[in-house]
């Protein structure tokens, strides 16, 4: 029986151009804090993604909030902790421009409130890299909040970090639930499709905005987003059977 149905973030429930959202997100993201001692952009970018990376090889020992902030300070000095205040404050005002990057999703809404009047659990479970305030910013870009979830993956609280496939074994343990009773929906062939079948869950690719990796010959089933409902309404139906 399906007791929940958990859903990416970026290029799912929110469609957006990957490549043009990091672009203008890292452009935002250095202009507001290269006063505080992040002067050289290169060195900047390459430690977003250092520590990015080393939250996706988290061993579920630390937050990925924690381990992101050491390698920061590893390159940058501890003074990056102090800091912090300014990424938050950044992520509260100028992020919000990252919306021109990004497309409206009309079923989105209507998804969630389906999931739940089903009584299932609808559960966010977008790559944990970025910090609470950052999801609630991209949320709002489609009319959603945290609270129309039973949980939102972010670096605050999460260990692991997609393609590890402790990440949604974590996710299972947390609601008690077997792989089976759970069905996701995603953009990434790999971090999504691959990463959740290892962990037994059953995963459609969904949207306009996929992410493939031809070498990885991954073959999955794709849906388009106005095709979900019915797709999980069939999930239920099989289930019951």
């Amino acid at each position: 029986m399906i007791k929940a149905v958990l859903f990416d973030l970026d290029g799912t429930l929110l469609p957006m151009d990957d490549n043009e959202f990091i672009k203008l997100y890292f452009y935002l993201l250095h202009n507001y804090v290269k006063d505080y001692g992040f002067e050289d952009r290169d060195q900047f970018i390459a430690t977003i993604w250092k520590g990015t990376k080393a939250m996706m090889q988290n061993d579920g020992t630390r937050t990925n909030e924690d381990v992101f902030w050491e390698v920061f300070a590893s390159t940058f000095g501890n003074h990056v902790y102090d800091n912090k205040d300014k990424f938050e404050d950044f992520y509260r005002t100028d992020f919000k421009k990252t919306v021109a990057a990004c497309k409206n999703n009309p079923y989105a809404r209507e998804i969630i409130d389906f999931v739940k009047e089903k009584k299932l659990l609808p559960i966010l479970a977008t790559n944990p890299i970025f910090p609470r305030v950052a999801t609630e910013c991209r949320l709002s870009f489609i009319n959603l909040k945290f609270e129309d979830f039973a949980f939102v993956s972010t670096y605050e609280n999460s260990s692991f970090a997609k393609p590890n496939p402790e990440y949604f074994t974590s996710l299972l343990e947390k609601f008690n639930l077997k792989p089976e009773e759970v069905i996701m929906f995603g953009n990434n062939d790999y971090e999504d499709y691959a990463c959740a079948n290892k962990a037994g869950i059953k995963t459609y690719l969904v949207g306009e905005d996929l992410i493939l990796h031809e070498e990885m010959n991954i073959a999955c089933p794709k849906i388009k987003m106005d095709e979900v409902i019915k797709i999980v309404e069939n999930e239920i139906k099989n289930n019951k059977n």
